[in-house]
């Protein structure tokens, strides 16, 4: 299993990734997400029983720093006429054949696009004060956190008709 370990040195960070008991002090981000990536996949084919157990991934939600830096100044969608563009490829590129060269049958989430379009639905936005004082700028972003209800209601939905799709479960009401 490879587990990422991040260490702060000043502004700056290192990662730093370990295997087993190897630790790589320094690894391209790309090559560590396909490394593990890879024993996720080995560990799913040789452990899941698919007649039991249906495998779910979801993908990635995107950071909104891109907006001058602060989604938690987003207090509305990004507007349909601004063009969605994949922010890495080769995530994407890596992720999907990942799944292609899986034995094991995975629903694949892929809620990316979605959540780009979504910066207003974290909740930096709402944590401007705390205690009575302005919370720190710096400490109040927060991309892979959403508000309820809102974005993870719509992946709940996203799985149930995916569920349904692949005609998973009884789901007659």
């Amino acid at each position: 299993m490879l587990t990422l370990l991040y260490s702060i040195h000043g502004i700056g960070g290192t990662n730093y990734f370990q295997e087993g008991d190897h630790l790589y002090p320094k690894m391209e981000i790309r090559s560590a997400y396909k490394k593990a990536l890879t024993t996720w996949r080995r560990w799913v084919d040789k452990n899941i029983n698919s007649n039991k157990t249906q495998v779910v991934f979801r993908g990635h939600s995107v950071s909104h720093f891109r907006r001058d830096g602060k989604c938690n100044r987003e207090a509305v969608p990004i507007m349909s006429n601004e063009t969605y563009r994949e922010k890495n490829p080769p995530r994407v590129k890596i992720l999907e054949e990942t799944l292609r060269r899986m034995k094991t049958p995975v629903i694949y989430l892929n809620v990316t696009k979605q959540t780009y379009y979504r910066a207003d639905a974290h909740p930096a936005l709402y944590t401007r004060f705390y205690n009575g004082s302005i919370v720190n700028e710096a400490m109040k972003q927060g991309c892979g956190h959403w508000c309820l209800p809102g974005v993870p209601d719509t992946w709940n939905e996203l799985l149930y008709i995916s569920f349904l799709k692949a005609g998973k479960g009884s789901f007659a009401g």
